[in-house]
């Protein structure tokens, strides 16, 4: 395995933290066969440098504020983490219905007049990823 991969590595890694498969995405360029990148991601693991639960948690850390539990899980694993880890970080999250109204209080801040406005209200929580019951909640308080 050539250095000039590791240090790539490593040096990708010192920015912040990646997933094993969006590392491997990213190195897969630079390497003569795809085994090299693969052996490198295993040393990184092994050595603790490479964490998809780590990666998950601080990736759910830093935008929970703004979206709810389902769009994370779905980022999560577009981005190639396993449902465990997705299920683990997640579960270290704040309440959700807190965020939810935090997140609503900030965009709207009064409850709908009408139909039109419910609707819309419920539309733009439920694109931010809020599940169906708290946006429910939410709107009723």
């Amino acid at each position: 395995m050539p250095d000039d991969l590791r240090a790539r590595a490593l040096r990708l890694l010192g920015r912040r933290d990646y997933g094993r498969r969006e590392l491997g995405q990213k190195l897969a360029a630079y390497a003569a066969e795809p085994a090299e990148v693969e052996v490198l991601l295993d040393d990184l693991e092994a050595r603790h440098l490479l964490s998809d639960l780590r990666f998950a948690s601080q990736r759910v850390a830093a935008k929970a504020a703004r979206f709810g539990n389902q769009r994370l899980a779905e980022d999560l694993r577009q981005r190639g983490v396993d449902e465990d880890c997705v299920r683990l970080a997640l579960a270290q999250n704040t309440d959700e219905e807190e965020r939810c109204r935090k997140v609503w209080q900030k965009k709207f801040g009064v409850l709908p007049e009408g139909a039109e406005d419910y609707a819309r209200q419920v539309r733009f929580l439920r694109y931010r990823g809020f599940s169906p019951e708290v946006v429910r909640r939410v709107l009723r308080a």
